[in-house]
């Protein structure tokens, strides 16, 4: 039995409309391995962007973000501010992360890859997400239409041109190579 509540999440998910990331529901986050003992986690805390869905033809999904590489939070003002520097993200010359997604597939477990640009630190490599989602489309309390879904992917930032290391005591680096990234993401759909 369709209820009417289910009527208006179909029909507001099937437009292929577009929608809006909603920065205050977002969160961008990230994990790289410390002195080989710890993982570090951190977050960007300003991020735009929009996506245009439309279930029936997922293939036709584009996807446009961009995140405030100032915006980096670590919990630790001294990492935050070698994180910003010329030695990792430069900031001051680089100051935005890119992502422009280039296509959407279905993995064999029918979970979805989304394949973009990703450009840090003025470099753009080509990356893949694995997706959970996107949640149904519904009207929130105050009426707005949204939805959700959550993606990771694994980079070596050193593709992207940021080599910085030095060497611990004990032998290995102070900092890993690969970076974990999880992106949970609430989408408001335009008006």
């Amino acid at each position: 039995m369709e209820t009417s509540q289910t009527t208006e999440r179909q029909s507001a998910a099937a437009d292929g409309t577009k929608w809006t990331i909603d920065p205050a529901h977002t969160s961008v986050t990230f994990g790289v391995r410390h002195m080989m003992v710890s993982t570090v986690r951190g977050e960007f805390q300003k991020i735009t962007g929009s996506v245009t869905w439309d279930p029936k033809k997922p293939e036709a999904t584009t996807i446009e973000a961009t995140i405030d590489v100032a915006s980096i939070n670590t919990r630790e003002a001294q990492r935050d501010t070698h994180l910003k520097s010329a030695d990792f993200l430069d900031a001051e010359k680089y100051p935005t992360i890119e992502f422009r997604s280039r296509g959407i597939g279905k993995k064999k477990d029918g979970a979805l890859e989304i394949v973009g640009d990703l450009t840090i630190h003025g470099t753009t490599r080509s990356v893949a997400l694995d997706v959970e989602g996107p949640t149904p489309a519904y009207k929130n309390p105050w009426g707005q239409t949204v939805m959700g879904a959550s993606a990771k992917a694994t980079i070596k930032r050193s593709e992207f041109g940021m080599t910085w290391n030095t060497v611990i005591e004990a032998g290995g680096l102070l900092v890993g190579d690969e970076i974990n990234i999880q992106l949970d993401v609430e989408l408001r759909r335009e008006q």
